[in-house]
């Protein structure tokens, strides 16, 4: 959200994250701790001073939504499992039945986010069955159940 409220009040000028945070309803020291890794992460620049705050390290295009999730460490995964370990979940070691299920979902959630740019989400690019008024009923498969 912080980086989409950027994306999108920009303007070539540095955004405050006191501005973020009172938009988008989120903590300031929530936000400074994730600006933090952010930074690191090469996704921001920080300017400091008057008028000082943070601007997109790269172009809103260019920054994709796996990348900013990846950089505050937020592991897009769906299992128990460490990734890439042959080990299971289970106490004797072994994957669930389920295992492969779960870790594909994962991987589909990953190359979705990959897919989806900081510009498209704050430029309403992301369409769907999802928007309010939007939906369907070749769309909705799960409708009937709802």
């Amino acid at each position: 959200m912080a980086m989409v409220d950027i994306a999108a009040h920009t303007e070539g000028k540095p955004i405050a994250l006191a501005d973020v945070a009172e938009r988008q309803e989120i903590s300031l020291s929530y936000l400074e701790q994730l600006f933090g890794k952010l930074r690191r992460g090469g996704l921001v620049k920080s300017v400091r001073g008057p008028g000082g705050g943070y601007l997109l390290a790269h172009g809103a295009d260019d920054t994709r939504i796996s990348d900013i999730i990846l950089a505050v460490d937020e592991p897009i995964k769906t299992t128990r499992c460490t990734p890439g370990s042959p080990v299971g979940c289970k106490s004797n070691k072994s994957r669930c039945l389920t295992h492969d299920l779960w870790q594909e979902l994962g991987n589909k959630i990953f190359l979705y986010l990959n897919s989806v740019s900081l510009a498209d989400v704050s430029e309403n690019r992301i369409l769907g069955s999802s928007g309010e008024g939007h939906r369907r009923e070749e769309d909705a498969p799960f409708a009937a159940a709802e």
